[in-house]
C-alpha cells in the first residue's frame, strides 16, 4: 500500500510533453491562414481577367507577391502538421513510420520550394 496520491501516482507518466507545442502551432497556423486565404481569394476576384500579364503584373506587386509566399509558407507547414499526426498516430511499426515522416518532411520541402519558385518566376519573369 502506497501513501502517495492518486495524482502523485500518475505524475511524470503519460505525455513527454511535446504535444502542447504541435497543437498550438496547428492552431496558430490554421488562425493565420484564415486571413490570408481571404485576401487570397478577394484579391483574384476582383482581379478584371485571370490571364497570364494580369495575374503577373498583380504577383509584382510586393504585398501581393510576399502575401502569395507566405500563403504557400503557412499552408504547406499547417498541412504538414496535419499529416505528420496522422502518421504517428496510425502508423504502428517504427520503421514504416520513420520512413513515412522522412517521406512526407521530403515531399511538403519538394512541394513548398517548387510552389514558392512559381511564384518567383511568374512575378519576376524568366
Amino acid at each position: 500500500m502506497s501513501l502517495r496520491s492518486p495524482l502523485g501516482r500518475v505524475l511524470g507518466l503519460g505525455s513527454a510533453k511535446d504535444g502542447t507545442a504541435h497543437w498550438w502551432a496547428q492552431r496558430v497556423s490554421a488562425v493565420a491562414l484564415i486571413p490570408l486565404t481571404l485576401w487570397f481569394l478577394f484579391s483574384l476576384l476582383t482581379l478584371p481577367n485571370l490571364d497570364f500579364g494580369t495575374v503577373r503584373a498583380w504577383l509584382a506587386l510586393p504585398a501581393s507577391g510576399l502575401l502569395a509566399a507566405l500563403l504557400v509558407v503557412v499552408l504547406s507547414y499547417h498541412s504538414y502538421l496535419g499529416t505528420i499526426e496522422i502518421v504517428e498516430d496510425y502508423v504502428h511499426r517504427a520503421a514504416a513510420k520513420l520512413v513515412g515522416l522522412l517521406l512526407l518532411r521530403f515531399l511538403y520541402v519538394l512541394a513548398g520550394g517548387v510552389s514558392l519558385l512559381s511564384i518567383l518566376r511568374v512575378a519576376f519573369g524568366p
